[in-house]
């Protein structure tokens, strides 16, 4: 039912700032919860914010607040994430993750996702 496709990862200096996109598909994407996710070699996957479709607002994990936004774009079926102030330990492959915008609270679990994109890989080098 729903498609995801990232781009827009890079190599960029420690402080840069670079902004990634999910394009989706379908006409029901307005009405999911739409999340970015990265996994780093060696590591979990880890959440990194959500834009809730039932509640408006935003989720960002403690590591990112104040440094990355995540909005969409109903309209063109895309969701962006603006990522500013750029560490080296933001370096990872980072995903788009779609789910039905019912859920109620934090949606931070891999697994209360059904849709992911294939990733795109982003180096922040120091």
């Amino acid at each position: 039912q729903v498609q995801l496709v990232e781009s827009g990862g890079g190599l960029v200096q420690a402080g840069g700032s670079l902004r990634l996109s999910c394009s989706a598909s379908g006409r029901t994407f307005s009405t999911y919860d739409m999340s970015w996710f990265r996994q780093a070699p060696g590591k979990e996957r880890e959440f990194v914010g959500r834009i809730s479709w039932s509640t408006g607002s935003h989720d960002y994990a403690d590591s990112v607040k104040g440094r990355f936004t995540i909005s969409r774009d109903n309209a063109k079926n895309t969701v962006f994430l603006q990522m500013n102030s750029l560490k080296p330990e933001d370096t990872a492959v980072y995903y788009c993750a779609a789910g039905s915008g019912l859920w109620i609270g934090n949606r931070r679990r891999a697994g209360e996702y059904a849709y992911w994109g294939q990733g795109t890989q982003v180096t922040i080098s120091s």
